[in-house]
């Protein structure tokens, strides 16, 4: 008998947290324009929540309206991107699950926007934390970013 898989994640701050029970096999990478600019980044790494139990376990994202169609959920206390939204179901930022590496990506859209360094990134030259120019400093860093895991409460 296999169990049903579950999921949990948040912001980075921690006011907002979530859980997800039931298989997430949509898993993406979006390239388009509107999708970069959400993200901050290269393109936005999404997982469907379609047919799965997803509930919101403390706080709410704040929504921006991104197109007529879409919009897009984030933490109004830290900025983290959250959700895509629409009328067909949402997706949830990869990266926000605890544990994304359970995650992979099976898709690709919005290739035509895709900026066209992002599949040598994996060839970019590798510096460990110790190797760092700035490792002293980041060895004191004290991190204020919510534990991937739920808690009873945040900031403790």
């Amino acid at each position: 008998m296999n169990p049903v898989p579950e999921f949990s994640g948040g912001c980075q701050c921690g006011a907002i947290r979530f859980h997800v029970r039931g298989a997430l096999p949509d898993r993406s990478i979006c390239h388009c324009r509107m999708c970069q600019k959400a993200f901050g980044a290269y393109y936005a790494p999404l997982v469907s929540v379609r047919g799965a139990d997803f509930q919101w376990t403390r706080g709410e994202p704040r929504r921006f309206q991104s197109s007529n169609h879409f919009r897009r959920g984030f933490c109004a206390d830290c900025g983290t991107p959250l959700t895509y939204e629409g009328d067909d179901g949402m997706a949830v930022a990869a990266g926000a699950f605890d544990q994304p590496e359970r995650l992979p990506p099976t898709v690709q859209y919005g290739t035509e926007s895709k900026l066209p360094f992002v599949d040598q990134l994996g060839g970019l030259e590798v510096i460990l934390a110790e190797d760092d120019p700035d490792a002293e400093r980041l060895a004191t860093l004290v991190s204020h970013q919510h534990p991937d895991r739920d808690t009873a409460r945040w900031p403790r």
